[in-house]
């Protein structure tokens, strides 16, 4: 009887886009993926073809810090980016590299650029023309951020669901109410570290987005009582509210969203008074909470 001889069978050997790059490689770390580059011609080949159909590229899997030149090299080819993530970038970002990624990627629906300051507002423009699909934006602490910039931002992405302008100083109610006005579908929304945001932008918010999960409004010295029963009122779905450092926002307007199960990020006065009273004597005395 003839006897047969494994053969032994490469990985190379799966046929690449059917395979190995949307059921195999998509599981591997970026990093790995990009080290294999170096295994052979074959392997910088397979790779090379990942990148070009990559759907998320995260700057912060490939490490602390990522060159420029290599952030260019590898997204030049990609055309079906859906998520971006480049605070990982943020040290030398420019509109230089970023425009053109941005420019030959329109199903973006996820993009993350926290504390890139050395963008400009040509870049938020560049997003809401070429992304209409945009569901997560975060520009936290991107203060090039302006009216305008948010306003072309709201006119042509409608879809958005989440946006972060976290100490986006210059955007004042006035921006905020346009931008909840064409954006209706949001759930989640960062006014946070910005002393021009007051009550008109909040209640502007929560009479025009019905379906608000989670609002961020830390630091907003201008928030008062007011806005928050409005929040309140037209906000049935509202799971979170960060107020902390808003001065003029007390428990009468709180202790309602309080009541409904809201999570809040400052404690009931009482509770707070047992907090410092523990910081200064060293124990905090027995009190009934339920009485």
């Amino acid at each position: 009887m003839m006897s047969v001889t494994p053969t032994r069978g490469c990985l190379l050997d799966l046929p690449w886009e059917d395979i190995l790059v949307p059921h195999i490689l998509c599981h591997l770390p970026l990093q790995q993926l990009l080290s294999l580059q170096r295994v052979s011609k074959s392997f910088q080949s397979l790779i090379q073809l990942y990148l070009a159909n990559m759907r998320c590229f995260d700057s912060s899997q490939i490490g602390p810090a990522i060159p420029r030149a290599a952030f260019v090299n590898l997204l030049k080819d990609n055309e079906v980016l859906q998520q971006l993530a480049l605070q990982n970038c943020s040290d030398w970002l420019t509109d230089r590299e970023l425009l053109p990624v941005i420019g030959q990627n329109h199903h973006l629906h996820r993009i993350q650029l926290k504390g890139c300051a050395q963008l400009s507002r040509h870049a938020l423009v560049a997003i809401s023309l070429s992304c209409p699909n945009l569901r997560q934006l975060s520009l936290a602490h991107c203060e090039w951020v302006d009216s305008l910039s948010l306003r072309s931002l709201a006119d042509h992405c409608k879809a958005l669901e989440a946006v972060d302008l976290t100490a986006c100083r210059q955007l004042k109610d006035e921006a905020i109410c346009y931008l909840v006005q064409k954006c209706s579908r949001l759930k989640s929304l960062s006014l946070a570290v910005n002393a021009n945001v007051g009550d008109v932008a909040v209640e502007e918010t929560a009479k025009c987005c019905p379906e608000l999960e989670h609002l961020d409004l830390t630091g907003c010295l201008r928030v008062k009582n007011d806005s928050i029963r409005v929040l309140a009122e037209y906000c049935p779905k509202l799971r979170s509210l960060k107020v902390k450092h808003c001065h003029n926002v007390a428990e009468s307007s709180l202790s309602i969203l309080r009541s409904r199960g809201v999570e809040l990020d400052v404690e009931p006065p009482l509770q707070r008074a047992l907090v410092l009273l523990q910081d200064v004597v060293g124990f905090a005395p027995f009190i009934n909470l339920q009485i």
